[in-house]
């Protein structure tokens, strides 16, 4: 049944996609692919007439329906024949179609992003960055750099590849790439720099700390501009809002027009947001999925906050899946890395996650200060009994050890969960 929606949806999309002749931006990478999608949308669609992927409809049936501009209809053949009729209703009845489609594209196994773009061909390719995902699948992160670099060798001449500069192992590609190159990042010498990132924020005479957000410089051809994301508190998100002001310059838009139109960029659920805890508490929100170089990056932004004396920090981690042969390696660095930062608490969830519990207890972290869990809802009671006045809390983990439950154990106003939260649907549920 699934093969066959996929085969109809990419059949649709293809030749709707032929007919409208839309500016395709595709968007791949390890890691921050929806924080960058959402990024250029905000930078575009002031502009022009854009469609960007709905939720993280990346895939062989997200990526048509996008095109399609419909939702998954689960398990209802109804639904589906519902889908297909207005793919159908698009191909033969001329409608009002995006003049600018922006795909995220997503690769669970070889040939995914061939698969893609054969269905939708991009004018503008973008690679956010090359990380140890996925390696049940590919083995290797020279497997991973080969099925990404699709989205930019692909693409025609006057195309452009925007590229992260920092990362090595996308620069290693750039001879394969026929059409433009732009570059972007925070250490190495490219097209647009960022620099002095800086978390704007203070503990107030009244006792309470304020986070005012994110601030940065971007140098583009020897011209420095600030840059402020009042809704933005982690350094690595930079990265996205970097890779949307290139594709916005590449698309002729002005530099000030593109920065301001960034002010609105905010974190979607699940992806470092701030949520009010308990007791006054602030969780920061991360549970959408995880990865290694995700976790250490969230771990920066944990360290990075200020706390009120006394307070403490907690570190609350489920397993991170589909690593392969690497999976308890990656997990005991985290544990390394845990104690490195002095965090107060550390608590784990998952099988895979005892690695992280005995990472941290053999590189100096007080085994009476670590709690491990089977599940989700056992950790998030526990927490919400362990919780004092004032704790900063970050929750992370791989989706299907639904982190998000911790969360909701634990926040001010559960009754906004459905609003604030993962995995709120009624499926999830």
């Amino acid at each position: 049944m699934k093969k066959f929606i996929e085969k109809i949806l990419g059949l649709l999309a293809k030749i709707i996609i032929r007919k409208y002749k839309p500016f395709i931006i595709g968007i791949t990478g390890s890691v921050g692919k929806t924080s960058t999608k959402e990024a250029i949308a905000l930078v575009l669609k002031k502009k022009f007439f854009v469609r960007a992927s709905p939720k993280n409809y990346n895939n062989e049936i997200g990526l048509p329906l996008t095109i399609i501009n419909a939702e998954s209809q689960g398990k209802s053949i109804f639904g589906w024949l519902k889908v297909f009729l207005k793919g159908l209703f698009e191909i033969i009845f001329p409608i009002k179609f995006p003049k600018i489609l922006i795909l995220e594209m997503a690769a669970d196994k070889p040939g995914d992003i061939r698969y893609l773009t054969k269905i939708a061909p991009c004018q503008i390719g973008v690679i956010t960055a090359i990380a140890p995902v996925h390696l049940e699948a590919f083995k290797s992160l020279e497997n991973i750099l080969k099925e990404k670099e699709i989205i930019v060798t692909h693409l025609p001449r006057q195309g452009w590849a925007i590229l992260n500069g920092d990362d090595e192992k996308i620069l290693e590609i750039k001879d394969k790439i026929r059409a433009k190159v732009f570059t972007y990042g925070l250490t190495r010498k490219v097209d647009l720099k960022g620099l002095e990132i800086n978390l704007d924020q203070e503990i107030t005479e009244r006792g309470e700390i304020k986070i005012y957000g994110l601030k940065f410089k971007i140098n583009y051809r020897g011209n420095i501009i600030p840059v402020f994301l009042p809704k933005i508190i982690a350094r690595h998100q930079v990265y996205s809002v970097l890779a949307a002001i290139s594709v916005g310059l590449v698309m002729g838009i002005n530099l000030l027009e593109i920065v301001e139109s960034l002010k609105e960029f905010e974190p979607l659920a699940g992806r470092m947001k701030l949520i009010n805890g308990i007791k006054k508490s602030l969780i920061i929100d991360d549970s959408y999925n995880s990865s290694p170089e995700a976790v250490e990056a969230a771990l920066e932004t944990l360290k990075e906050i200020l706390t009120l004396p006394g307070r403490r920090k907690i570190v609350v981690l489920g397993e991170m899946l589909e690593l392969g042969q690497f999976a308890e390696e990656a997990h005991f660095k985290i544990g390394k890395k845990i104690t490195e930062y002095n965090f107060d608490l550390l608590i784990t969830v998952g099988n895979l996650a005892k690695k992280i519990a005995e990472g941290a207890k053999e590189n100096g972290f007080h085994q009476d200060l670590i709690f491990e869990f089977e599940n989700s809802e056992e950790a998030g009671k526990f927490l919400k009994e362990k919780i004092i006045y004032g704790d900063i809390i970050l929750v992370k983990g791989s989706q299907k050890v639904r982190m998000e439950k911790v969360i909701k154990e634990i926040m001010a106003e559960p009754e906004k969960a459905e609003k604030l939260l993962v995995r709120q649907e009624k499926g999830w549920i």
